[in-house]
Order: structure tokens, then sequence, then C-alpha cells
């Protein structure tokens, strides 16, 4: 009986150390780059191995995205595994591109933490009306049109509340020609042009992708917390999450004089697939709940505040099967010149397919200098439609899970 209990104990031992090690790897969160980064992969046997990613499926992927902008980059990463990164022309690790409407999802994330932060101010939630003088400065009034005082938080988020965007618009999944369009690019994001924005609906009554709807957001968390958007999101994500130098462009515009909150951050490639991350964890690094974890939720599923297009709160999603060969599970986010964030939870997998056209990069527009030399693609000639090209590198790199179980 003593060898028994030997043998139980030794066991029990090897039990507990493999319980605490998938408790390790369970986890697993990355130290800033600064104190060595993220962990990595480099022989093809064992990222297979450890991550049932195929490397030669992934080189096929960066060989197709460049053919969708200037500049851009690949980083993958599966069970905590940074797996592939690789970049061409200007994108390096350490550039820090503006990747325009990306910048909408952290402006999303921003406004949940605010909520958590102050409940007393949203007591009726994501349907609490927010076209008032409490949640938005004086800039924003008067109004010319009574019927934005019905607008809810949750339909700025989900780009439904009426106000004029691109064309078309869609009510009830079916598309409606949107005659003027509304504002687009860095025009949105001047706040007196954002706030005078006509609706084409009454609010909730359709989608329209209208940038300007951010950009009232980034006024009602700067009117409500007495900061510019940039400075929350550096105290509530930046430091947290250890990120190196990082901004908001738009620089070369000076008529933008508050964060761009309809798009424009700049961040380094690993430090946006710390974000992303983020995300898969349900708004939890380490053993702190940054995000509110139902906030993630409703931000990344279907919203009952959308019910015109596979958009939730300022994310893009898979619900409608919009890229059929990846996960329903999967949603993103993608900005002008080629970028998109790419989270697909059922995989355990994040992706950052960098892109953007030289001025993008340009410190003119940043604000932020180079710190690398780049490669220059003076004679690229687009071959991939850059739209298409994030649904189709999505597809593709899910496609490389050999071992989806993994």
């Amino acid at each position: 009986m003593k060898h028994i209990r030997i043998r139980y104990s030794i066991l029990g031992l090897a039990v507990g150390m493999l319980v605490c090690a998938k408790e390790s790897f369970a986890q697993y969160f990355p130290p800033p780059d600064s104190k060595g980064g993220w962990r990595t992969l480099t022989a093809p046997d064992e990222i297979q191995q450890k991550t049932g990613l195929d490397v030669k499926k992934l080189d096929a992927v960066f060989q197709y995205i460049q053919g969708s902008s200037q500049n851009g980059g690949l980083l993958v990463v599966r069970h905590g595994w940074l797996v592939y990164e690789r970049y061409f022309g200007r994108a390096n690790r350490q550039a820090t591109p503006n990747t325009m409407s990306c910048g909408k999802s952290f402006t999303s994330i921003a406004v949940g933490i605010l909520m958590h932060e102050r409940p007393d101010l949203f007591p009726d939630g994501l349907g609490q009306k927010v076209y008032t003088s409490r949640y938005l400065p004086s800039e924003a009034f008067p109004v010319k049109d009574p019927r934005k005082s019905e607008i809810k938080l949750g339909q700025l988020l989900a780009m439904s509340a009426g106000l004029a965007g691109n064309s078309p618009g869609f009510i009830e999944e079916k598309p409606v020609p949107i005659t003027p369009e509304g504002l687009d690019g860095w025009r949105a994001m001047v706040e007196p042009l954002a706030f005078s924005e006509r609706l084409w609906v009454d609010p909730g009554g359709g989608y329209s992708y209208a940038t300007a709807s951010a950009q009232i957001l980034a006024a009602m968390v700067r009117h409500l917390t007495g900061m510019e958007l940039q400075k929350y999101v550096e105290i509530h994500l930046a430091q947290p999450l250890g990120w190196g130098r990082w901004g908001y462009g738009f620089h070369d515009h000076p008529e933008i004089t508050h964060t761009p909150g309809g798009g424009g951050i700049c961040l380094r490639a690993t430090d946006m697939l710390r974000f992303e991350y983020l995300m898969l964890h349900q708004g939890k690094w380490g053993s702190r709940q940054l995000v509110p974890a139902e906030y993630v939720r409703k931000a990344t599923t279907p919203s009952p505040y959308d019910p015109h297009f596979p958009y939730s709160l300022d994310f893009e999603l898979n619900s409608a099967g919009d890229a059929p060969a990846a996960p329903r599970d999967a949603y993103w986010k993608r900005g002008s010149g080629g970028f998109a964030i790419c989270v697909v939870p059922s995989l355990d997998l994040i992706i950052w397919k960098m892109g953007g056209s030289d001025s993008q990069y340009d410190a003119k527009d940043t604000g932020l200098p180079e710190l690398k030399p780049y490669g220059e693609r003076a004679n690229w000639k687009r071959t991939v439609d850059e739209d298409d090209s994030a649904l189709r590198m999505l597809e593709m790199v899910v496609a490389a899970v050999s071992k989806p179980g993994r």
C-alpha cells in the first residue's frame, strides 16, 4: 500500500503540474516589448505542433496582401504565440501609421469603460439618450432637427443613429441610396461638421456608415471625463497594456482640434495585437478586467441597436457570413488603406493586417517620426481590391489552421 500511495502521490503531482501548465498557458499575457514582448515560435514544425498553423500557407497570405496596399504587413497570434510577423514597404514593428477607421473600435471600448466607471450617467445603459447638453459640449447645440434628441448611445455606436454617412444605407438588410451622402474621412472628425450632420432617417431607422457618429462619441467622452479621448485611452488601455509610442493622426488637418475618435489611431503592430488579445480575452488582461466582459460581448455580437446590417458597436461581424470560409463568431474592423483588425474567438486566433499609403506613415500625418529605414514601393500597383482583401486574408489564415481544435 505504501508503494501505491507513492505512485498516487507522484501521479497527483504530475496531474497537478499539467493543470498548472494548462492554467499558465490559458493565462498567458505578453509583457511590453521593452520587457521581452510576445512569446514567439519560428520553426515551422514547432509552429505546426503547438498552434496547428501551416507557415507555407501564411507565406501565401503574405504574398497576396502585397497587392492590396503600398505598405503593410501580416501578424498572426494563436494560443498566445506570435507565429508570423512580416512586413513590406514602410511598415515595420516600430512603424506607427494612421490606421484610419480601426480607431473607431478604440472609441467604442473607451465608451464601454466609461459606462462601467460611471453607471450613474447611463441608467438606461446603451439605451441612454445622449444628444443632450448633459452628454455633449455646447458646440453641439442648438440642433436644427429635434429628432436628434431621440438618439441613443447604442445607435451612435452601431451607426444606426440616423446620421447620413456613406451610400448606400441599409434598412432591414436592404440597400437604400443616400443622396447626398454624408461626410466621410477627416472632415467627419471636425466636430462642428460632425454635430451638424443631417439625419437621413429617424434614429434607429437604418444603418449608414457615418464617421460623424464616432466623433460625437469622442466628444461625449471628453465632456463627461474632462479629458481628451487620447488621454482617456492612454490611462485605460495604453498604460496597462504596455504600449510603446503611439498617438492619433491627422496632424496635417489643423481643422481637427480634438482627438479624432472617428479614426486615426497610430499604433505599433505588436501593440495592436495587444488590443486584439484583450478583446479575445473578453476585456481581461492578466488579473485585471480592463473592459467589462459584457460590453465586449455586446460589441462583438449582433446588436439590437442595429437590426439593419452586421455591424455592432463599432466592430464588423461575420454573423451574416460575409467571410463564408471563416467561423461565424469572427469579427473585424477595417481601416482605409488596407488595415484590418481580425479576431476569431472559436479558433483562439488574432490577426493584424497592416496596410497604408506612404502618406499614412508620414510624420506630417501621424506626428510620430519614423524610427527605422524603410523600403520604397514607388512603382507599386494595386492588384487586389482593398476592401475585399481583408476578408479574403481572414479566410486564407483560417484555412492555414490545419488543427482547429488545438
